[in-house]
């Protein structure tokens, strides 16, 4: 082993006594917790260098060394692989997300289970409207003149409306135009469908014009994009939890995730489903967030990525057991909505 594996091992060693113990870590409890297969003369030298290299440093207080963020860094980097959630974990992620009833309790729960599993404060990102399709639109009498409209997109989301007619339609009518309606609108995402329902009442039998027109209008509201992205936070109290690993600041996270655009931003890097983006202190870009690590992933069904998901916590942080626990919630979450 050449001395920078070696180091990054020694490294490693001292981020996992950090996390476990909040205690900066002298090379005597390395040497005696962890079969590093060199002398303590050794490991000391080695801890030397990577405080020279910036990756560990010396609080004023102690004998120990802690890790940098820069040390973080390189220990997320060199992760070989990431450690795989219990079966007892899958099961629970499996049971909870299982049994939600639509789009809202399934983000609910992701959103809490994520903080259990985690311990950290856990987000997610509604599904972004501009990258859902519809997969069906039911058309119900409600009175001879009255519809329901019943919209369900592929990322789980419901939206019902009311269309008041002008005039009375007939059981066939009716069926008719959720045919029509249908035909125009499956399968396409949503700002499409849109641009297609305005077209729908040249193209209509005389009969049915103005019944569609009354539609169109009213579906065309639903199908265009919401300006509000919605997020859903779960176990903000776990930071309080920690409150020691927030010097100062603790206040300043708390606000800024109260703030919307600032996670939604932090979740904006999170496109890839595959891949988990993780940031660690001075690389998140808002000031107020520079004593957290935020890791974050997308979430898709059937390869579209609907939105991001994600924890924040201190930047002393089980790293492999939490991007572990953030994949696993993430594929679940897109598996349960691809089978609504």
């Amino acid at each position: 082993m050449n001395a920078d594996d070696r180091r990054v091992d020694v490294l490693r060693a001292i981020v996992a006594d950090y996390v476990s113990t909040h205690e900066p870590v002298a090379s005597k409890s390395l040497v005696e917790r962890h079969n590093l297969g060199v002398s303590s003369a050794t490991v000391r030298n080695d801890m030397v260098a990577l405080e020279e290299d910036g990756y560990i440093a010396q609080p004023h207080t102690s004998a120990g060394r802690i890790p940098t963020d820069k040390g973080y860094r390189l220990f997320v980097d060199r992760l070989s692989d990431i450690k795989p959630l219990s079966g007892a974990e899958r099961r629970a992620i499996e049971t909870v997300l299982d049994s939600a009833v639509d789009l809202d309790d399934v983000l609910r729960r992701g959103v809490r289970l994520l903080a259990q599993l985690t311990r950290q404060v856990a987000v997610v990102q509604y599904p972004a409207l501009s990258r859902s399709a519809v997969r069906h639109l039911e058309v119900l009498a409600v009175t001879p003149a009255r519809l329901m409209l019943v919209l369900i997109t592929d990322s789980g989301r419901v939206d019902q409306r009311m269309v008041d007619l002008g005039d009375v339609l007939v059981e066939e009518d009716v069926a008719r135009l959720g045919t029509m309606l249908n035909g125009a609108l499956v399968g396409k995402r949503l700002a499409e469908a849109s641009a297609t329902v305005a077209e729908l009442p040249e193209a209509a039998p005389a009969e049915l014009r103005d019944a569609v027109t009354r539609v169109s209008t009213v579906l065309i509201e639903t199908l265009v994009e919401h300006p509000e992205e919605r997020l859903v936070l779960g176990g903000t109290a776990n930071l309080t939890r920690n409150a020691t690993d927030f010097p100062g600041s603790l206040r300043l996270v708390l606000e800024a995730l109260e703030e919307q655009v600032v996670v939604l931003k932090l979740l904006a890097a999170a496109r890839d489903p595959g891949t988990i983006t993780v940031r660690i202190g001075e690389e998140n870009e808002a000031e107020e967030m520079r004593s957290t690590s935020v890791l974050s992933v997308g979430y898709a069904t059937r390869g579209t990525v609907l939105g991001g998901l994600g924890v924040v916590g201190p930047t002393r942080m089980d790293y492999p057991g939490n991007m572990a626990a953030v994949s696993a919630v993430a594929r679940y979450v897109g598996e349960i909505l691809a089978g609504r």
